[in-house]
């Protein structure tokens, strides 16, 4: 999703603390923005904004509890954090009783700052993003579903917005529940074409009906057929035909699919007369169809006319980032339709979501939220998890990644950013590759 860094804005009347605060999170690359007088910042707050509090307490005019007190009643959900030189235990109690994420006394220790700031700033980011999601909900919008802030999810929708508008075939790739029909249905909706949206399991489909499903049928070709029947792919005209699990397809019948897309021309099953129809093709499937090919499963011929565009879906082990967001989204579509109202997730349960491998993907995470909203979620036994090792190992995959995505792919620069020697990174790059590791290059 688009939207602006998280800032961090500091009320603080004390002008040499405020700017060797505000230096110590510019240093700390944390974008920040100082007030001398909490009124100044309050009149600068526009709703939804991209911020986080830190306040000192005792301050001229509008205090900090007060400021806080003032937060609340505008967005109960904007993190703030206090700091005082004259806290007390009922002062730091009463600040938390009224919602501070957290206290500080002078002086503190900058670490366990910094610390409590970046939360606050995941905790908003979090919080934005799932609110632009409901606005986008409400608006109808189905291709901001494709959520997610990763360098892998960025460029699929860079992909997506690239192609929706032309008549070009797409192949999805990706695992079971990566979302292949949401990349689908997101290609329809840019399309601009006034049709149909009309998708189909090619595995799930019996064979023997398989042709008058899709081809459609006149009066008399079989038992049972009293008046012309139309089928998917002519419903689809003006529109977009979804082939999920394209292998499925009967090989007989795979030939008279390749004509619909070369000529845009098909026969209903006994009938004699040619259909025009204008239909552009998605296709869907998680097993390597060149490799099908090569074995006799598969017609080549169709499978290079439907691989004018590929669009590969990282799994969600691939984009742990991810996760805390979507699990947060699916958890309130399910209090919305089980009519449920629970906590929201802890940060500990969210860490421990993000270490899952998730072979079920988005739709195994998706389940997990309504499991969460029922009570009903079940513990994740330890030997499921990651150990610290690839914790870590997942953690550096995805620092190298954002670093190569911010740099434009330059190695150079990435390796600056990152503070290791250019040949540490060529190395770690090349060892992802031979892992066949998503990396952004």
């Amino acid at each position: 999703m688009n939207r602006a860094p998280i800032e961090v804005w500091l009320v603080e009347d004390d002008d040499d603390v405020r700017q060797t605060l505000l230096q110590t999170l510019h240093l700390s690359d944390m974008p920040a923005r100082g007030f001398s007088r909490a009124e100044q910042a309050l009149k600068a707050l526009k709703p939804d904004a991209a911020v986080v509090f830190l306040s000192d307490v005792r301050m001229p005019g509008m205090d900090g509890l007060a400021l806080l007190r003032q937060l609340q009643q505008q967005d109960p959900d904007l993190p703030v954090l206090l700091l005082t030189g004259h806290g007390d235990i009922p002062m730091a109690v009463e600040a938390m009783r009224l919602g501070a994420q957290d206290f500080f006394e002078k002086p503190y220790q900058p670490e366990q700052l910094l610390h409590s700031l970046r939360r606050a700033v995941d905790k908003r980011a979090l919080i934005l993003d799932n609110r632009q999601l409901r606005r986008r909900l409400a608006a109808g919008k189905q291709a901001e579903l494709l959520l997610g802030n990763t360098p892998e999810m960025e460029q699929l929708r860079r992909q997506i917005d690239n192609i929706a508008d032309t008549s070009a075939s797409v192949l999805i790739l990706g695992e079971t529940g990566t979302g292949k029909e949401l990349v689908a249905r997101s290609l329809h909706q840019g399309s601009g074409r006034k049709g149909n949206f009309v998708a189909i399991n090619c595995t799930a489909l019996p064979e023997s009906i398989f042709e008058s499903e899709m081809f459609g049928a006149e009066p008399g070709a079989f038992t049972g057929v009293t008046k012309r029947r139309i089928g998917k792919v002519e419903h689809a005209d003006n529109g977009t035909l979804f082939l999920d699990e394209i292998e499925g397809m009967p090989l007989h019948l795979q030939a008279k699919m390749l004509r619909v897309l070369q000529e845009s021309i098909l026969e209903r099953l006994g009938g004699n007369q040619l259909v025009q129809v204008d239909a552009r093709v998605v296709a869907a499937t998680k097993i390597d169809l060149q490799e099908a090919g090569q074995a006799g499963l598969f017609r080549p011929d169709l499978y290079f006319r439907l691989n004018v565009v590929t669009l590969a879906l990282p799994p969600l082990r691939q984009r742990r980032a991810d996760i805390p967001l979507l699990f947060l989204h699916f958890v309130e579509q399910a209090q919305q339709h089980y009519n449920r109202d629970v906590p929201a997730p802890a940060d500990a349960l969210l860490q421990q979501l993000m270490c899952r491998d998730w072979p079920g993907n988005v739709r195994e995470l998706r389940h997990a939220a309504e499991q969460y909203v029922l009570g009903v979620m079940p513990v994740e036994p330890a030997h499921n998890l990651m150990t610290l090792p690839e914790q870590l190992a997942a953690l550096e995959q995805q620092l190298i990644s954002d670093a190569m995505h911010k740099t434009q792919n330059q190695v150079a620069l990435a390796a600056e950013q990152l503070g290791i020697p250019r040949k540490t990174l060529y190395d770690k790059l090349a060892r992802y590759r031979a892992q066949s590791v998503s990396v952004s290059w």
